[in-house]
Order: structure tokens, then C-alpha cells, then sequence
């Protein structure tokens, strides 16, 4: 593909996923090797990319994103951080499998510090399936990464012709092409017509605005997500604390509602120095505080971040601070 030196140079990092998954026949939707093709592939299917920006790609790796690792998010946000000082390069998109793609780019959006654009996309159809549709999400990404109003914006996340805040996006469909929502205040904007419009923009603290930002980081504290059900009893709880987690994300019924079959479990970990966030398993709401019990105890409400989610920032969040007041001051300032 030849570059056109008068538009954006967008950097394509690629990670894998369905978006560069392969099938034995084009009506395979299930079954396929997810991470089968590599960047050049994916750029090379896509020649409208040569009239939206200059296009240049990494293979970061190539794997289904239901195996993802922390270390791989230190990797691509040291790659993002160095893509930030380059002046060459003005505006990343990375290619992603669409099970953890929400994680990834949260994580992002706390640790990338600049105020490029980047833009995380992916497909729920294999590149070789009828009708894929990672060839127009990857077009899509590249002309919002190269679109001016998605500076300063935080991570964003492109699917199905929309634009979304990396906090807010979240898949809601495990087969839909129409698989991700900005759950709850909507999207940021749209690709109609070939042309990117921005409507709205994120509140809380992202990117240049993150103190975990432009950190090095090489690991993080285990935090442990306990999902409640009919008679939860605390076990897991236990098997969490036994395990080494500093950090305990309860998704709670409801309004973050503990079982009580596990509520003394939680206020025991809280006594040992274990930092207890409750969140809610329903999947859009706020958590707020709601019964003195816990506040004292110093359980911290989430927000209306999912448990996914509320698990990064707490995880970035021990790196600072132990302390319940002061985590419960960073989960309402993120």
C-alpha cells in the first residue's frame, strides 16, 4: 500500500481475534482459528484505506482474546506510550478479538499518556466468513483515529459504525455483529456516510488527565471477581483471600446487594487490609453506598463501571493506595 504523505499517519497494532480469523468455509461462523492472519493481510483487504490515511502496521500478537494477559496489556501500552512521543505517527488503531476488547482498552485508557486517538476495533465474523464485517470496522477505526474531534477524546472503541468511550463500552451480544453497546449514557458518535461525527465526550479522568499513566508497569496486585448467586456462601471469597488477592470485586445482585451467606466472608477480608469494591452482575445501573455496615467496614461502591472494569481500576488503583477513602475517591473520579 502506498502512503499518501498528506494524510494522517495512522499505526495499526494488531493483537489478533476474530477480526483476523479464518475458516474452512465462508459460511463458518463458529469453529474458526481466531488470530490466523497477520497485519499485512488485514491491511491489504481493506484498498480504501489508501484514501482515508497513511497506513503502517505491528503484529503485537496473534491470539484469541479470550486468552489475554495482563502482560500483553503492558505491551501495548508501552508500544502506545512510545507511539505517543513519535510525531511521525498521528493516531493508533489496534486490532482486537471482541471477548476482552472492553478490558483492554479501559486498561488502556488509564495508562496511555498523550492525546492522540486510539482506537480499538474488531469483528464478530472471520475475515473469511460471507458478509465479515472486519474489513468496513477496521476502515471505520482508521477514520476516526485520523479525525481531528477524536483528539483528546480517551480510548475509543469502533464497531458497527459507532464511536465509544473505552469506559463505557461493553459487549452485549455474544453472536450480533451489533455485539457492543456504550452502556449507559450512549455513544460518542457515529460513522454515517463515509464520515466520522463526534456528539458527545467523556467526563471522567482519562488519559493525560490519569495519574496511573506512563507508568512502566511490569504487574499488578491479584484482584478477584466474586459473581453472587442463589446461596452464595463465602467460599469463594475465602478461596480468593487463599489464593494471594489484595482486591476483591463483588458482583452483587441488584444494586451491588451482598448474599448474606457471604456478607461476613467480605467484612473478614475488609478487617485483613483487602480492598472490597462492590459492583452489581445487572448490566447497567449505578452501585451507590447503602448500608452503613459496609461503608464502615470500608467495602467501596463501583459506580456503574461493570466488574470487568471496576477490577482494572482497582488493580491500578492498589499500586497507590490502599486506604478506602482514597479508593473510593479515585472509582468516583474514573
Amino acid at each position: 500500500m502506498q502512503l499518501n504523505k498528506s494524510l494522517p499517519h495512522i499505526k495499526i497494532l494488531a493483537t489478533g481475534g476474530t477480526i483476523a480469523g479464518s475458516a474452512a468455509q465462508a459460511g463458518q461462523l463458529t469453529g474458526y482459528t481466531a488470530g490466523a492472519l497477520g497485519i499485512e493481510s488485514l491491511i491489504s483487504a481493506v484498498p480504501e484505506l489508501e484514501s482515508a490515511a497513511q497506513v503502517s502496521g505491528e503484529q503485537i500478537a496473534n491470539i484469541d482474546s479470550c486468552n489475554i494477559t495482563s502482560g500483553l496489556w503492558f505491551k501495548l501500552a508501552q508500544r502506545c506510550n512510545e507511539l505517543m512521543a513519535d510525531d511521525d505517527v498521528d493516531g493508533i488503531v489496534i486490532t482486537h478479538g471482541t471477548d476482552t476488547l472492553e478490558e483492554t482498552a479501559y486498561f488502556l485508557n488509564l495508562t496511555v499518556k498523550g492525546d492522540k486517538p486510539i482506537v480499538l476495533t474488531g469483528a464478530m465474523r472471520p475475515a473469511t466468513a460471507i458478509s465479515a464485517d472486519g474489513p468496513l470496522d477496521l476502515l471505520n477505526a482508521v477514520k476516526t483515529a485520523a479525525c481531528p474531534d477524536a483528539r483528546g477524546q480517551g480510548v475509543l472503541v469502533v464497531m458497527n459504525d459507532i464511536i465509544m468511550a473505552a469506559r463505557y463500552a461493553t459487549k452485549t451480544s455474544a453472536f450480533k455483529v451489533e455485539a457492543f453497546q456504550a452502556q449507559p449514557y450512549g455513544q460518542l458518535g457515529t460513522i454515517a456516510g463515509g464520515r466520522v461525527y463526534f456528539e458527545a465526550q467523556v467526563k471522567q479522568r482519562h488519559t493525560l488527565q490519569s495519574s496511573f499513566a506512563g507508568k512502566n508497569y511490569t504487574s499488578l496486585p491479584r484482584v478477584d471477581i466474586i459473581y453472587t448467586h442463589c446461596d452464595d456462601d463465602g467460599v469463594f471469597v475465602e478461596a480468593a483471600l487463599k489464593a494471594g488477592a489484595q482486591g476483591i470485586v463483588y458482583a452483587g445482585s441488584g444494586m451491588g446487594s451482598i448474599h448474606k451467606g457471604a456478607e461476613q466472608a467480605l467484612m473478614n477480608a475488609a478487617a485483613q487490609g483487602i480492598a472490597v469494591v462492590r459492583s452489581t452482575r445487572v448490566s447497567e445501573g449505578r452501585v451507590l453506598p447503602a448500608n452503613p455496615k459496609w461503608e464502615a467496614a470500608g467495602f467501596i461502591s463501583g459506580g456503574n463501571l461493570n466488574p470487568q472494569k471496576a477490577r482494572i481500576l482497582l488493580q491500578l488503583a492498589l499500586t497507590e493506595t490502599k486506604d478506602p477513602a482514597k479508593l473510593q475517591q479515585i472509582f468516583d473520579e474514573y
